[in-house]
């Protein structure tokens, strides 16, 4: 059997994010009562957000299918030979952090196998299409809710016409965001759900959102999310700390705007810093703003973590939380409502408004989206479960380009960061244009 080559450069990515997904199995089998019934619970569940695992389960099933999908993940990329690169580590951290709320190892497969499909009608390899085919499980919740509402078979086949859809609909997405929201394949995804809700009410069904929210758990889990955070950052500064730092300064002075591989840019050490500092600065914010630590809020910071290896840091994130957190103080909802707080940790998609426009703009941005993500997902019905990335998109298509019109002296600029990558021998290359929320070329 002929096995695909990882580049020697970023050789440990699928290794270590294996040990991740070990780690989060491990942790749900620390917690193993009710584990076969609980992840019964889970495969035959609706989804619909908010569907915390947690509560619906246990952490156990929760963490147990979290490590299932983090594993499955890993194999297919390894498997495709998909060259791991910042985009890889996106897609790892979300399939992980969804996967406490919404995503179960049974609902994904028919959207990876609709992605696959339409790779082998337009003869390219599916290595270009597998994190496009991954982020667009986004919408599993409808193969659960057509499997349980109607037929398991029907449930297959939306799933396979929603994972044909999301690749063309995701790089059109990419294209008229202009790279300032991150998560532009959640907004491909809402706007494939607004084809697909419609057409279920109109044949009878009521899909309709809920909430199923955890709470109690903040210091176990708070000891878990530590203890990774910490083991990220040691992990960036063991070999070379000096060079880490530097390298971490650097990229905190980066814009962050898509697409920004922060892991071809800087290396592995600065990067895990960014990503154990970003977390600890996401629980933070949680907890000191009375939130709680649970299956979705943990996908947010994992969310978080993952794309501070492609765009985020704690300088155009901050603004973005504070943003938010202002927000709630004009809204008739507080900042721990649980809308809110996952809209603080996945609004951080703006985080190019504070990197390329300033941090006043970011400020902005999440203002706009404490209010815009309370109602833009109503249509929607909860079967997007990137619904912040919907929303985000809505905000970035309006601000963006009055920004531009307004303040024609704050005009981004394509800046070095955005052009070059910078290699193990200091020598700055071009970047290819890739992005974690469309299809990509295979890497050289």
């Amino acid at each position: 059997m002929h096995l695909p080559h990882v580049p020697r450069r970023n050789a440990a990515l699928l290794p270590a994010a294996a040990a991740f997904g070990l780690f989060l199995l491990l942790f749900g089998l620390l917690h193993p009562g009710e584990l076969f019934s609980g992840m019964r619970t889970i495969l035959l569940h609706e989804d619909v957000l908010i569907t915390d695992y947690i509560q619906l389960s246990g952490i156990g099933p929760a963490f147990v299918n979290a490590g299932l999908v983090t594993l499955v993940t890993v194999a297919i990329f390894y498997l495709v030979g998909e060259t791991p690169n910042g985009s890889t580590v996106v897609t790892i951290s979300l399939m992980a952090g969804f996967s406490l709320f919404g995503k179960n190892i049974l609902n994904i497969w028919p959207i990876l196998f609709g992605t696959a499909v339409y790779a082998s009608l337009k003869r390219e390899p599916l290595s270009k299409y597998v994190n496009v085919a991954m982020l667009g499980t986004s919408l599993a919740p409808m193969v659960s809710f057509m499997g349980c509402d109607v037929h398991p078979l029907v449930g297959t086949l939306v799933g396979v016409l929603i994972g044909f859809l999301i690749a063309p609909v995701s790089e059109y997405a990419f294209r008229i965001q202009n790279g300032m929201n991150l998560y532009s394949t959640g907004f491909a995804c809402g706007l494939v759900a607004m084809i697909f809700v419609p057409i279920f009410k109109a044949l009878g069904l009521s899909p309709a959102p809920h909430l199923l929210w955890s709470m109690g758990n903040n210091v176990k889990l708070a000891i878990l999310l530590s203890s990774l955070c910490l083991c990220l950052i040691a992990g960036g500064l063991i070999l070379h700390p000096r060079a880490a730092l530097a390298g971490y300064w650097k990229l905190l002075h980066t814009s962050g705007r898509a697409p920004s591989d922060y892991l071809r840019m800087f290396g592995h050490g600065p990067v895990l810093v960014n990503m154990g500092v970003n977390g600890l600065f996401a629980m933070g914010y949680l907890l000191l703003t009375g939130g709680d630590l649970n299956g979705p809020t943990l996908g947010g910071i994992f969310t978080i973590i993952g794309f501070s290896a492609y765009g985020k840091h704690l300088f155009n994130i901050a603004p973005v939380m504070i943003g938010v957190l202002l927000g709630s103080t004009f809204l008739h909802v507080s900042a721990n409502h649980e809308s809110l707080q996952l809209a603080a940790l996945f609004g951080t998609t703006l985080a190019p408004f504070s990197g390329v426009f300033g941090w006043p703009f970011g400020v902005l941005a999440g203002v706009i989206h404490s209010a815009v993500v309370l109602q833009a997902g109503l249509p929607l019905e909860g079967m997007n479960l990137y619904n912040n990335g919907f929303s985000a998109g809505l905000v970035a298509l309006v601000l963006y380009p009055v920004i531009i019109s307004l303040f024609r002296h704050r005009r981004p600029t394509l800046r070095d960061e955005d052009l070059f990558e910078t290699y193990e021998d200091d020598t700055p290359q071009p970047q290819e244009p890739c992005h974690p929320d469309s299809p990509r070329p295979r890497g050289r």
